[in-house]
């Protein structure tokens, strides 16, 4: 079941068990239930802020000493306004329709019987992911939500975060009559909890990951489970001939400086050769929030301080205050270089031309394709998920931000009064 070049060890064999039985009591608590554990979550994570916020600076302080990037330190890093944005989140996902039991389709055929799809729990998920303890809330919340056990490999970065978190939702659990097991952990095997989930088809229904573009390689070729692939984000603007300049300036500094360290912020910016003018506006706002730009030998002219692009810097997920800028002679060569270089994540373009606005929409294969907007809107609570599990840049079951439809399956569900088939 483990595949033949790892087993999994029996104490975690039982974790998973339980994880399946605690599905089972899922299955059949009532969405008001469920929404009443979504409550006891929301309600502890609030009340617990100062321990959650001194676990996780023992976090910050062992990832420092180890040097760890700074843009995984603001990933890590949790304030009391971090913490009050998680139990909000909360929240909102107990208050978002459930989506078990949707009926998807719906038909009596010439036979009588009468046919319906509805949405069912994945069952088990498994979530592996690093230096992110929000992700620690938000999947178990979402989870809960469409009636699923997760189990969740949080990474060593954020170990005493997740720690805390986890008791306090397993504790949440239990006051309401449900099982703690709804959550289980596998941090405390460290490595080879993350392979146990990887190989663990059989216990494990689907697999989640979410980090660096090593992570979620790893996970999508080493796993024998069935994997959701979220992806990195080398995401592009292209500055059109017709852009206005004061949206250039107010999109681009907030896609790059607003969270830099997220996967849906902007890493590179294509400008038009007849838009060269907005390039100095651009930059020195940019500049003014500590930002390096990369940049070709055109845009150098107008901006010398930026430091010479190289071809690697077309292909770098920077997730800090870096920021390649390129010239692209027409909207043709923009979609190019996209096609060449985007990990389909997400793309936006600032126009004042519907015609070339409609061509991008058409033609961007990305998960996300914008027009006048920041890249940073990819994302489950800004599109009305409450959270995300993961913004997805696969193409099978799940496209871009995921929420709780996404964490859902179907079964067919077929009701007859005797007939049989000739």
């Amino acid at each position: 079941m483990a595949g033949s070049d790892f087993t999994i060890a029996p104490e975690l064999v039982e974790r998973f068990h339980a994880s399946r039985a605690a599905t089972r009591a899922l299955t059949t608590a009532s969405s008001a239930l469920r929404d009443a554990a979504l409550q006891a979550i929301q309600e502890s994570v609030s009340a617990h802020a100062a321990q959650i916020i001194t676990s996780n600076a023992e976090d910050l302080q062992r990832g420092a000493a180890e040097g760890m990037e700074e843009s995984l330190q603001d990933r890590l890093r949790l304030t009391q306004e971090r913490v009050q944005g998680l139990a909000d989140s909360v929240g909102v996902i107990r208050s978002l329709p459930d989506p078990v039991g949707d009926v998807i389709r719906e038909m009596t055929l010439q036979n009588g019987l009468h046919v319906t799809q509805v949405r069912v729990p994945f069952g088990v998920i498994g979530a592996i992911y690093e230096a992110r303890p929000n992700v620690t809330v938000d999947i178990t919340a979402l989870a809960l939500k469409s009636g699923n056990a997760v189990v969740l490999r949080g990474g060593g970065a954020a170990l005493e975060s997740n720690k805390m978190l986890v008791s306090l939702m397993r504790d949440a659990l239990t006051s309401v009559g449900l099982p703690a097991d709804a959550v289980t952990t596998v941090d405390d095997w460290g490595r080879e909890g993350a392979q146990a989930l990887m190989k663990g088809r059989g216990f494990i229904d689907v697999l989640i990951p979410r980090g660096s573009a090593s992570l979620i390689e790893t996970v999508v070729t080493e796993s024998s489970v069935p994997v959701i692939e979220t992806g990195s984000g080398i995401v592009h603007i292209f500055v059109d001939a017709t852009a206005s300049a004061e949206q250039a300036v107010e999109i681009i500094h907030n896609a790059k400086v607003q969270r830099p360290s997220v996967c849906n912020s902007v890493e590179t910016v294509l400008v038009h050769q007849d838009a060269l003018g907005l390039v100095p506006a651009i930059a020195e706002r940019l500049a003014a929030s500590g930002v390096t730009l990369h940049a070709d030998e055109a845009i150098r002219e107008l901006v010398p301080t930026a430091v010479p692009a190289t071809e690697e810097d077309w292909a770098t997920e920077y997730l800090s205050l870096d920021l390649s800028l390129k010239v692209v002679a027409t909207l043709d060569e923009a979609l190019e270089h996209i096609r060449t270089y985007s990990t389909q994540h997400t793309e936006s373009i600032l126009t004042a031309d519907m015609a070339n606005a409609e061509r991008f929409l058409t033609e961007v294969d990305s998960a996300a394709v914008m027009v006048n907007a920041s890249t940073r809107f990819t994302d489950g609570g800004e599109f009305g998920f409450g959270a995300e599990v993961g913004i997805s840049t696969q193409k099978l079951h799940a496209r871009g931000p995921m929420g709780l439809p996404e964490l859902t399956s179907t079964k067919w569900i077929v009701r007859g009064q005797g007939q049989i088939r000739h």
